[in-house]
């Protein structure tokens, strides 16, 4: 098609197909910024709510720097990748000590930031600045190797160059802001992974993957990820109304959230007769099982966990495992917790 006119028909459908988001009605870098980080790898129906209720409870990042990490992450607690949480409140502790609260005004400087990469500086300058820096994610690589036809795979190093280079060259010199939403828009609610509304495209006429029937082979990808199974076994181990919890440290995508008592098996859940675990024999020797829960499931983006909760009164005399304290209900309430535990206490 003729490059000339490809952002100038993505503007004006633009106009008149883009949705109300809060974020699009604002030029403060902070909270475009919010935006981004919670949008990551999330459906804007799910993220819209979190955002809400981090613009109105951190609403600066002087505010978000000064935040409890156990607070923050209690407040994204139901969204997943839990890592962006604990990332983004260090980011925000950065800015505040480095550059005395105010984002750098310029894509170059705010990759400087620890924790902003290329796209989110390119949304950030655009959309906050009106600099004109193409943004490149999965909607933008999907609109372009369709409607390019390039054949790339977007795994590939090479990719990176070819699709950014494109993007650049095809942004709106007048409206940059407006042009990057735009192809954004476009690649997430049109030109869809899925069954992409083709007949009724502004491309159609000048789309390669019209042309061909390519649709749902462009973009191509062929790194595929790799999902481990994982089996756990909680056990809620209540005495005196409170329940045993413990706060998780380490480096997993559960750091700094609180989780029961876990034995996680490699291969399936467990038969209560094969716990070789000494603390749990003990606790079930003087304790009762009230009750146990059918196997939930949970799925990540690199793992498929089956999880089991067991609900055992106790009777504990000897010295508690590290770290594991007894918590009361209300306090459990302002725990921030893996949505397997959270979505097991609401609903048992």
């Amino acid at each position: 098609m003729e490059r000339s006119s490809f952002s100038e028909k993505l503007i004006g459908w633009y106009s008149q197909n883009k949705r109300n988001l809060p974020w699009r009605n604002t030029k403060n870098p902070y909270l475009i910024w919010l935006s981004e980080v919670i949008l990551q790898q999330t459906r804007v129906v799910q993220g819209l709510p979190y955002y809400e209720k981090f613009a109105e409870k951190y609403p600066t990042v002087v505010d978000l720097a000064n935040a409890d990490e156990q607070e923050v992450l209690r407040l994204w607690q139901g969204l997943g990748y839990y890592s962006r949480a604990r990332n983004m409140h260090t980011t925000a502790k950065i800015i505040v000590a480095k550059c005395n609260g105010v984002f750098p005004n310029n894509y170059h400087d705010l990759l400087k930031l620890k924790g902003i990469g290329p796209y989110t500086a390119a949304a950030i300058a655009s959309f906050a600045f009106d600099e004109r820096v193409a943004v490149v994610d999965g909607n933008v690589f999907r609109v372009l190797a369709r409607v390019f036809g390039i054949e790339t795979d977007i795994a590939s190093h090479e990719a990176k160059k070819i699709f950014g280079e494109l993007a650049n060259e095809l942004i709106s010199v007048k409206n940059p802001s407006t042009h990057n939403q735009a192809i954004m828009e476009f690649g997430a609610t049109h030109c869809t992974p899925a069954n992409p509304d083709c007949m009724f495209c502004i491309f159609a006429d000048s789309c390669v993957a019209n042309a061909t029937g390519k649709q749902q082979i462009l973009p191509i990808k062929s790194k595929k990820v790799k999902v481990k199974n994982r089996y756990f076994d909680y056990f809620m181990i209540e005495q005196d109304g409170k329940v045993l919890m413990r706060q998780r440290l380490g480096g997993d995508i559960w750091a700094g959230l609180y989780d029961f008592y876990l034995l996680e098996n490699e291969e399936s859940l467990i038969d209560l007769e094969d716990i070789k675990d000494t603390f749990v024999q003990n606790i079930l020797k003087s304790g009762m099982i009230k009750s146990s829960s059918e196997p939930m499931k949970h799925i990540l983006t690199h793992q498929r966990i089956e999880a089991r909760f067991w609900h055992v009164v106790a009777n504990i005399k000897e010295t508690l495992p590290q770290g594991f304290e007894f918590y009361s209900k209300d306090e459990i309430e302002n725990l921030p917790k893996p949505i397997l535990i959270d979505n097991y206490l609401k609903n048992r």
